[in-house]
Order: C-alpha cells, then structure tokens, then sequence
C-alpha cells in the first residue's frame, strides 16, 4: 500500500467504494478486504480532522502475530491529514460521462451545471509517517495489551490518540480504516467550514487577530497579513481598536 491516499467524500457516502474500483483487478483484493473488515477502532481521536489545515493523529496499533500464541505486536506512529479541498463537479464531469452517448451525457452535464452548488464534494490526503513507526512485540494477549493502551491513553487525556486491533498485514490498511471513519466524521462541519470561508482567511484572520491580542508584538505582522489578503479595509476598524487597547 502507498504510504498516501486520497479519496472524495459526498455527503453520507462512503469511502469505501472508490477505493474498491481501484483495486478490484489486483491481486491483493482479498488481503484488502479482510484488513478492512478486522480491523476496529478501539478509541477514536475525540476530535474531528481540521478544516483549514492539517490534522495529525498519533495511533496505537495492536495486531495478533500469526501462528503465535499471546504474542503481541504494538506499532505507533502518526496519521496526518492534509487540509480538506472542496471539489466542484465539473472538474472531473469528463470521467463521470465516460461511457454515456453523446446525448446521455449532454443532459446529465447540463443537470450537473444546474445543480453543481448542491453538490459539494471534499477531496481528502493522507500520508502515514513511516520514519516515525516504532514497533514492539510483547507476550501478552491482545486483549490485555489493548485494556492496557486504552487506559493510558484515556489516562493522558490526548485529544487526538486512536487505539486500533488490526491485523498484521497488510497493516496499513488498518490505519486507512481509522482515516476514512474520520473522514465520515468530520465531512458535514469542514464542509460547512469551507463553504463559509473556502480559502480559510477567515479562520486565518481570526487566529492571528487572537494572538495579537495576546502578544502586541504580533500587531504588524497582522496587518501585513490583512493586506495580503486584500482586506485591510474589511477588519480596519477592528484592527485599530486593537492597536488602541492597552
């Protein structure tokens, strides 16, 4: 498996069938499918996957090793989750079409261009930090270690930690589970986040605002900021007030 992955979310619909049509010709299907359907999240991140930038998710891996009684392998590493696109339709409406007639396809483009604001797709990158993996095998029972693992990770109160039994290969496939159930998590508020504000200024803005409230310091670099993005005029009379507070 690559170490990235992409994958477009439509509301509600899962990931999974985009990523069948890619490897339904390979050989690998069925190693595939039983990583997917063996695999459980134990504790999910209690966060959701940012919107405007990138989210990384530290995960515990605990898989069985086969032929091997109460030998355990644990491996952790970190998940980032680049920041999500909005993709319109028409971008990729020549591969949808491909197949239809000419006249098929003419009436569902036009219902495409009619109904395209309707139809916000996210577009998702993943990459798995393979020079961050650490691994460990213990000879103690999964079920053990995993009690183990939940309790110091809820113990440390780390937003963005995930426990997961999975299986021992393909492994990563186990991670890829973990992204897209937060990917079906987190889909309606970053949609909403970037349809409010798509390019993230607002967000932007906002945090930088926040910190030169608390450091004045920061007050310039705000203002360039705010004429970078053309829009000094917008926040000048905020950014004023700011500058005359004590």
């Amino acid at each position: 498996m690559r170490a990235g992955s992409h994958g477009l979310h439509l509301f509600s619909q899962p990931l999974w069938w985009e990523i069948e049509e890619r490897i339904m010709d390979s050989p690998d299907q069925f190693d595939f499918w039983y990583a997917v359907n063996n695999s459980h999240v134990i504790v999910p991140p209690r966060r959701q996957l940012e919107s405007f930038g990138t989210t990384t998710i530290k995960y515990h891996l605990v898989t069985e090793l086969m032929d091997s009684v109460n030998q355990t392998r644990i491996r952790e590493g970190r998940v980032q989750a680049f920041k999500p696109e909005l993709v319109l339709p028409s971008s990729y409406a020549d591969s949808l079409l491909e197949g239809f007639s000419e006249e098929e396809a003419g009436r569902y483009l036009s219902w495409l261009q009619r109904n395209e604001k309707n139809l916000m797709l996210l577009k998702y990158g993943f990459r798995i930090r393979k020079e961050e993996i650490s691994t460990e095998v213990v000879h103690r029972s999964v079920q053990e270690v995993l009690d183990t693992i939940r309790e110091d990770v809820e113990a440390r109160d780390q937003p963005m930690e995930a426990v997961i039994r999975g299986v021992e290969e393909p492994w990563e496939v186990c991670l890829l589970k973990l992204m897209v159930e937060m990917v079906e998590r987190s889909a309606s508020m970053n949609a909403r986040d970037l349809n409010r504000d798509p390019h993230g200024y607002h967000a932007e803005i906002e945090k930088a605002f926040s910190e030169a409230a608390r450091d004045r310091s920061k007050i310039d670099g705000l203002a360039e900021l705010l004429k970078a993005r053309n829009l000094f005029e917008h926040y000048e009379d905020r950014f004023f007030s700011l500058v005359r507070m004590r």
